[in-house]
This record gives structure tokens, C-alpha cells and sequence, in this order.
């Protein structure tokens, strides 16, 4: 065997050193990822590739900030931004929380076979991108949280995408090469059996080990959330009007206290909750925690300016011009156009913990150190927190815009079922769905920034040019030639095993394409070679290139999740090397009984 060239053994080391830089986290993601980029582009500029112009290199390292990957990837989050903004999945995620908050292993088991059950049939990236923002919301609503749910989900989700012939593009790739090469046509649900008890095996590590692998990177973890005191005004559509007090109390979220019920039929009562608890029991009863001609001007007014609905806790410090002042004669609502939802730690509600007629009781004024959960369009709070000399804390929350929330489901099913059953590339149809959010205003354009990370794009992009030298330079050739000499000595299981692992380390560090393209036309050379039937070793490539866990560069998913769940390069390692090691012995030993090749 020949000596692997300069440029593959420099695509090596880089790529070794890149993979080394994210796993130390020494620095950040981008930093390596845009050092990796520039590199490539210095060393292709200095020492072309044969055949090329050093300006070939610099198309080869930059191009990936062109690739439909990225932009599928971008668009997609852009789908996902819009379910958010609306609010569209905020029955889905109420369903899932109910089953979440009666048990969260349950809870994430469900999610987990829901997620693989609908990957077999629908495209991997589409799948994660529904689930997505409903665990997140799921989390925000006193699930787990989103660090400790998003990889085994998505890994759930890449399990069930490689049990069928459609459940990726990857495994349509695979099964047409091998067609080509003479295999016979497989059907959708081939190789699904095979899978599915694999997936029983590797189930319980993705449902009970992972999550404790993983860290807690919620904001407020470890600490107790804010309660608020709040009157919520039940309007003459509310359901509660014609409630008693034990039925009322029955209705009500966990964690909202009642401290005062004046009498339901004149519409109040006065509640202690979360502001999450808050916005939950105004749902259930169908009320408001401001007067509801004051929530019909704001949401008005929105209507017309485009400005959102905003919730934020404002902090009142010794000098603020509300000390002395009460909820009513702060007079607020007409003098900046924000509404009053609840009081940390108000005695405008309750007295020492007391319940108080607020009917025939002085209004208590405001205080040094209570914290006001208001809602507004966001300059009239900024203007708020200016005039009165407020604090504007972090962890301000749009209002969803639930009146566009079945414009954006729509404008989802029109990204996501063209591109499940073929119609057209999911890269042309995410790009048609994220114009489509923008045009009807379901996600408004200067908020992109929200809806985009820079770590996934420089990440992507630093992916797609490590690949592309890695296949260019010859490095991938080099590699499968120097495995295939000592495949020649080992048992059948063995030479299964070592195919899908070679398949395995393409896929987490150049991309599963490669991988497919490479691994492919090996599985036939080695067939011929070795004497063993050229099936299994096609299905060890096709498993191998869908055993993307251990990186998050390997596949689109990994990096969807990765800014969602705040996750780190050594959090992918971590939890998807033993469930890659889980997966292959078990493909692995599968593929033998299955052909009988003992």
C-alpha cells in the first residue's frame, strides 16, 4: 500500500486537531472552527491540491458558508423560531407536560418513542425541528431540562431514522449506490426489524443513563422561582364564574396559591404563583391578572404598531418614583400603556401572608425591593423603567402571537411533508417555509438574530470544509485502503464491526455523505474478497453512516441542538461514544444471525 499523500496526511492532522480542540474546550467553538477554516484556505492557498489554482483552495474552505446544509439548517431554525413566537405548539406541549409532570421518566420515554416512531417515516431534521421548541417549552413548564432531554431525543430521533429506507436521505444514498453496483432493490421496511431490536437494546441507556450524563444548563437551576402576588379578573366568559371555592381550587395549576376569593360571582380572586404557574391559570379559568379592556388595548396596539407583547420583572430600588404608590394610582396604564400582571412580595394583594378583601381594604403601597411582572410593547417598559427608575431584570419573554399560530403550523406542514415523501429537497422547501414566516409576520425580520446561532453556522460551515478535504485530498481513500489489509483476518462479526466503525468515524468527522459515498463501494470490494454475502456489508455501511451521536458536526440535528441545549463539544463524546459502542455490537451481532454468517 502506497504512502498517503502530503495533503492527506495534513487533512489528518487537522482533523485530529480540530476534533482535539473541541473536545479540551480550551476555546471556544467558533474560535476553532473559524481557525480550522482558515487554515484550510492558507494551506490550499500556499500548496494547491494537484490539478488546482491556489483560488480553488479558498472556494474549498469558504464555500461551506454557501452550502445547503447551512441554509437548511438556518431555515429550519427560522420554522422553529415561528412555532415559538405563535405559540402553535402550545397544545402539543400541554399534553406532553401533563404526562411530564405525572412522571418524567414516563414523560421522556413517551417523547422518546414518539420521536423515533415518527422519524421512520419522516425525514430526521424535520422531526427534531417539531419537537424542538416543545421541549423546550416542556422545560420552561417544569419538565427536565432542555440540556438534559435535546440529546437523547435527537439521538431517539436518529435511531428510529435509520430503521427504514426513507428515514433519511443518507439511507436513500446508500441503497441507490448499492443498486447500481448490481445489489438488488431493497424495501422501505427491509432492514426495520433489525433495527427496532437494536433500538431495544440501546433504549434503556438513551432513557435512563444519558439524561444523568448530561448537565443542567437551565438559567434558573438551583434556584427557587420568583412567586408573585396577582388578582386574576375572571371575565363574564370565564369558566369560573359559576365555580364554588373547592371546584376553583381543584382547577387551579399546582404551585398557584389562593389568598383571598372576595366573592367569584364579581369576578376576582387573589392568587400566589410563578409567573409560569401565573400564565397557566389564566388559561385554564379564561382570565386575565389586568383589567381586560387594558389586555384588548395592548393587544390592539400591537396589532397595529408590530411592536410584541413583552413580560418583564422590573425591580424597584430606593429612589424609584413608585415607592408610596399603589397598583391603582401609579396610574401606569395610562401614562405608558403597560399592564400590571403581579407583585413580588406585594402587600397590595395580602398583608404578612393574610388574606385581604381588596374591596374593603387600603391598597398597600409599593416597596423598596418588590419586583413588578408587567407586560407591554417593549419601549413603553424601557420608557417605564427610565421615567420611574426601574431595573429591567433579565429574562424578558415575548407573548406568543397566538392569533398567527395556525398560519405558522401551515406554513410548517408546507416546509416538512413535500420534503418527507420526496416532493423536493428539505433544503428548497425550509428556505420557502422561512420566507414564508417572514412574509406573513409570524417571525419578524430583525429578530433573526434570535432564531439564528453563530456557533452552529461557523461550526457547519468549519464541518463541510474538513469533509470536503478530507475527501479531496485522498485522506478517505487512504484510510479505507489501510483498514480493508487487516479486515482479511478477522471473523465475519469482526469484519462487520470494523466496516460500520470505519463508516462510523467518517460520519461524526467529515459527514455522513462521505461516508455513504466511500464506504459504499468498499462493501462490495471486501464482499468479493472475503467470500461473505454483499447485503449485510451494505447494511453495515447504511448503520454505520447513521451512528452521527459522538459529534456534533457529524449531523444537522446534533448542531440544531447544540445552541438550544447550550451544549458542549465533550457533552456529544460523552454520551454518544457508549451509544455508538451499544450500537454496533448489537447491529453487529444482528447482522450474523440475521445472514446466518457464523
Amino acid at each position: 500500500m502506497t504512502a498517503p499523500s502530503p495533503h492527506a496526511i495534513g487533512a489528518i492532522v487537522l482533523t485530529v486537531a480540530m476534533f482535539y480542540g473541541f473536545v479540551s474546550g480550551r476555546a471556544r467553538v467558533e474560535i476553532i472552527s473559524l481557525l480550522t477554516i482558515s487554515a484550510i484556505a492558507l494551506g490550499l492557498y500556499s500548496f494547491p491540491l494537484p490539478g488546482q489554482v491556489p483560488t480553488d483552495g479558498l472556494k474549498l474552505a469558504f464555500e461551506g458558508f454557501g452550502h445547503y446544509a447551512l441554509i437548511t439548517i438556518c431555515a429550519l431554525m427560522v420554522l422553529g423560531r415561528g412555532l415559538v413566537t405563535t405559540g402553535a405548539l402550545e397544545p402539543a406541549s400541554r399534553l406532553l407536560t401533563r404526562v411530564w409532570r405525572f412522571n418524567h421518566q414516563i414523560g421522556l420515554l413517551i417523547t422518546l418513542l414518539l420521536g423515533m416512531g415518527m422519524s421512520m417515516l419522516v425525514n430526521d431534521t424535520p422531526v427534531l425541528v417539531l419537537l424542538l421548541p416543545v421541549m423546550a417549552a416542556i422545560a420552561t413548564n417544569g419538565g427536565m431540562p432542555a440540556s438534559k432531554t435535546l440529546i437523547p431525543v435527537n439521538s431517539a430521533v436518529l435511531i428510529g431514522g435509520m430503521a427504514t429506507t426513507i428515514g433519511t436521505s443518507t439511507n436513500l444514498l446508500v441503497v441507490s449506490i448499492a443498486t447500481d453496483l448490481g445489489l438488488p432493490p431493497m424495501g422501505v421496511f427491509h432492514f426495520t426489524p433489525i433495527v427496532l431490536m437494536a433500538a431495544a437494546v440501546a433504549m434503556p441507556f438513551v432513557w435512563l443513563v444519558m439524561p444523568r450524563l448530561l448537565p443542567d444548563n437551565s438559567v434558573a437551576a438551583g434556584h427557587e422561582p420568583r412567586r408573585f402576588a396577582a388578582t386574576l379578573r375572571l371575565g363574564g366568559t370565564s369558566r369560573a364564574r359559576d365555580m364554588n371555592f373547592d371546584e376553583l381550587k381543584s382547577r387551579l395549576p399546582e404551585g398557584v396559591k389562593i389568598f383571598g376569593t372576595g366573592n367569584l360571582a364579581n369576578g376576582w380572586v387573589a392568587v400566589s404563583a410563578t409567573h409560569e404557574a401565573l400564565e397557566e391559570a389564566m388559561r385554564v379559568l379564561g382570565a386575565t391578572a389586568a383589567p381586560s379592556w387594558l389586555m384588548e388595548r395592548l393587544q390592539s396596539g400591537y396589532g397595529q404598531t408590530g411592536e410584541d407583547l413583552t413580560v418583564v420583572e422590573l425591580s424597584i430600588p430606593k429612589d424609584s418614583g413608585l415607592i408610596g404608590k399603589g397598583v391603582a394610582n401609579a396610574n401606569l396604564a395610562e401614562l405608558y400603556n403597560v399592564a400590571i400582571l403581579g407583585v413580588h412580595d406585594a402587600r397590595s394583594i395580602w398583608h404578612d401572608n393574610q388574606p385581604a378583601n381588596a374591596q374593603s381594604q387600603a391598597e398597600p403601597a409599593f416597596g423598596e425591593g418588590d419586583i413588578i411582572l408587567a407586560t407591554g410593547a417593549m419601549p413603553d417598559l424601557q420608557k417605564l423603567a427610565r421615567t420611574e427608575n426601574l431595573l429591567i431584570l433579565e429574562g424578558a419573554k415575548e407573548l406568543p402571537r397566538t392569533a398567527k399560530a395556525p398560519l405558522a403550523l401551515a406554513i410548517m406542514a408546507g416546509a416538512v411533508v413535500p420534503a418527507s415523501i420526496g416532493l423536493v429537497p428539505i433544503a428548497i422547501s425550509a428556505l420557502a417555509g422561512a420566507i414564508a414566516m417572514f412574509v406573513t409576520g409570524c417571525v419578524r425580520f430583525d429578530r433573526i438574530g434570535r432564531a439564528l446561532s453563530a456557533k452552529v453556522i461557523v461550526l457547519v460551515a468549519a464541518s463541510i470544509a474538513i469533509g470536503r478535504i478530507i475527501l479531496d485530498s485522498g485522506a478517505a481513500e487512504w484510510l479505507s485502503g489501510l483498514i480493508a489489509i487487516g479486515l482479511q483476518y478477522l471473523p465475519a462479526a469482526g469484519v462487520l464491526a470494523a466496516v460500520m466503525l470505519f463508516v462510523t468515524v467518517l460520519t461524526n468527522f467529515a459527514s455522513n455523505t462521505t461516508a455513504a459515498a466511500v464506504g459504499t463501494p468498499i462493501a462490495f470490494s471486501l464482499a468479493q474478497k472475503l467470500g461473505i454475502p454483499v447485503e449485510p456489508l451494505v447494511l453495515a455501511v447504511l448503520f454505520g453512516c447513521n451512528l452521527c451521536y459522538a459529534t456534533p458536526v457529524a449531523y444537522q440535528t446534533n448542531m440544531l441542538i447544540m445552541s438550544a441545549g447550550d451544549y458542549k463539544f465533550a457533552d456529544y463524546t460523552k454520551t454518544g461514544l457508549p451509544l455508538v459502542a451499544i450500537m454496533i455490537v448489537t447491529l453487529s451481532g444482528l447482522l450474523v444471525y440475521r445472514y446466518g454468517l457464523y
